[in-house]
């Protein structure tokens, strides 16, 4: 049988187990597109190819294999970029293909043409990129990108073909297709180093255990392990954004204290964790300058990053969590005494008071931002326990990943290292492909602005995302910080700083969703109740007060230095 370059590519990313891919339709891709038909793989075309990545991104954290992208002739690829960053500061595997101009227009000024110029600029973000030349050559080249993206440390890779090879017609039966190319093994951790960390944990008064976002691609076999590990230690447990419910259901105290524990621990494990600035960077005030530290993680350079590595172990998160729990349980017996864990509970409490504050805050109307994303999380976590959440802008960001709880793997996604605002309608829809999940997207209203098109697309494939946002007509985190540390330039006035309330909810009406604004904290739960039982995408458009920072935002504006509430009001008051 004939076929074109697109369907290889199609086939063999059947045989990697694809089941969708994200993608802006162009002329020189449409033989992949109809590849994928005719091998199964859905097909969602989205607004935005960036958006696509997000997408992708996302799927790819909650399922735990890669997500993909298809991407048209040169600014399609180019519109891949920020979100191919985003996805290699969180280490997730995404896969962009695309096409470039025939190889006889190379260099001719042909429309389109960049030459090779496509490849060096995705190059510098991914951690693999090539052109296809021969047509035959194509499930290769599809075969290693995956190898690629699930290595060590995983992360994006991109493909590119010129549009002759990919339209270029060849006899299926004399491709070869690759068998057995890549292997979901995990490494097992040295047991002398095993044996090693065991000891210290046992000897251990104080013991934390961070869980890192490189952990949801080793994770198997882990969640059993890590919940008896902490159960057997009474070991409270942090987890970063992508695994929180990983490795534990966070309505289990343990898996909600290790955060504010972090100061007063004496040994810390750290199991597939980077060790940077979400974590200060291993360092005082959130971390103990004291603590030993156990390093297990899959890529031999993450160890030692940023902190000393009293044991370093290099290791599948899940492969040595069960060697790590076996080990310990050889050692000693099941902890009884629960004076830490109630230590740990009690720190975190103090860590987390200053953001209990803004939960609890009755203001009145506008309602105080702090208050919704409560608001938002009690609904979530009380009635919708299962639902998926995608996180999404700056101080609308923190409020509600420090709130609402996890207790499945991937169900919270919210963005990485990078810091990316924008990505929230692209990961809701990842997340809906990924889990089959109704998902609550939160965002600000700064952030919901790159991607609004994306609620037409979420109409179109009957997706149930409910989108809610905490709207204070300003960007917010950037605002309220600059009120706090530019006082000169902030007395001369706001400058590229403020926004407009707008009515962000009918816009999802216009695109074939549900919408309401709402400005009572009373009517938030009824109102995201009523966009559920729409069954359609929706927007929840609250309005919020301004001038209320997250304790994040606090810090960020003023240095480090936590300000006084008296401060804190004069920062504010009105230039």
């Amino acid at each position: 049988m004939l076929v074109d370059g697109g369907r290889l590519f199609a086939r063999q990313l059947k045989r990697e187990g694809v089941e969708q891919i994200f993608t802006v339709c162009g002329g020189q891709i449409m033989p992949v597109i109809y590849g994928c038909r005719a091998e199964g793989i859905k097909v969602i075309d989205v607004r935005h190819e960036n958006a696509g990545v997000h997408a992708a991104d996302a799927y790819a954290r909650a399922a735990g294999r890669p997500g993909v992208v298809l991407a048209t002739v040169t600014p399609g690829a180019m519109q891949t970029m920020q979100g191919v960053f985003e996805a290699r500061a969180s280490g997730s595997p995404v896969l962009v293909i695309s096409a470039s101009v025939g190889v006889d227009d190379f260099d001719t000024g042909a429309e389109q043409d960049m030459g090779m110029d496509t490849i060096a600029a995705l190059r510098g973000n991914t951690l693999w990129s090539a052109k296809i030349f021969e047509t035959e050559r194509i499930p290769e080249y599809v075969a290693k990108a995956f190898r690629q993206m699930l290595g060590a440390s995983p992360g994006p890779a991109y493909l590119e073909t010129p549009v002759n090879i990919m339209k270029a017609r060849v006899e299926m039966d004399g491709v070869r297709f690759p068998e057995k190319s890549r292997t979901s093994a995990q490494a097992f951790g040295d047991p002398a180093r095993i044996d090693a960390a065991a000891q210290l944990l046992v000897e251990a008064e104080r013991p934390v255990l961070v869980i890192g976002d490189a952990a949801v691609f080793t994770a198997e076999g882990g969640r059993e392990a890590v919940t008896a590990l902490s159960a057997h230690l009474r070991m409270p447990v942090c987890a970063t954004a992508m695994a929180r419910g990983l490795f534990g259901d966070e309505d289990d105290v343990l898996f909600r204290i290790g955060e504010g524990a972090l100061c007063e621990a004496d040994v810390i494990v750290t199991l597939a964790a980077a060790m940077n600035f979400r974590l200060n960077n291993g360092k005082p005030p959130l971390i103990n300058e004291n603590a030993r530290f156990v390093q297990i993680h899959p890529d031999v350079r993450m160890i030692g990053f940023n902190c000393p590595a009293d044991v370093g172990i290099v290791a599948g998160a899940g492969a040595a969590a069960g060697q790590l729990l076996e080990a310990v349980q050889k050692r000693t017996a099941k902890r009884q005494d629960d004076a830490w864990a109630k230590r740990a509970e009690a720190l975190h409490a103090a860590y987390r008071a200053e953001w209990n504050e803004g939960y609890a805050a009755d203001i009145g109307k506008p309602m105080h931002p702090g208050r919704l994303a409560a608001e938002v999380s009690k609904f979530l976590n009380e009635e919708a326990p299962d639902w998926s959440v995608a996180a999404d802008g700056g101080d609308a960001y923190e409020w509600i990943l420090r709130t609402v709880r996890a207790r499945a793997p991937g169900q919270i996604v919210g963005y990485g290292a990078n810091g990316t605002i924008g990505v929230g309608q692209g990961f809701a829809m990842g997340l809906w492909l990924a889990r089959g999940k109704p998902v609550l997207e939160y965002t600000g209203d700064g952030s919901i602005g790159f991607y609004l098109g994306e609620f037409d697309t979420m109409a179109r494939f009957g997706m149930r995302i409910i989108c809610v946002v905490s709207n204070d007509a300003q960007w917010g985190m950037v605002k309220m910080a600059e009120t706090m540390r530019s006082a000169d330039e902030v007395k001369q006035g706001y400058i590229a700083t403020t926004l407009v309330e707008r009515r962000y909810e009918k816009i999802a009406e216009a695109l074939g969703g549900y919408g309401e604004y709402v400005e009572d904290i009373k009517e938030v739960i009824p109102a995201i109740k009523r966009a559920y039982h729409s069954g359609k995408p929706s927007i929840i458009n609250v309005r919020v007060a301004d001038g209320y920072p997250c304790p994040f935002t606090v810090m960020y504006g003023c240095g480090g230095r936590p300000l006084t509430k008296e401060e804190i009001a004069a920062y504010y008051a009105k230039p």
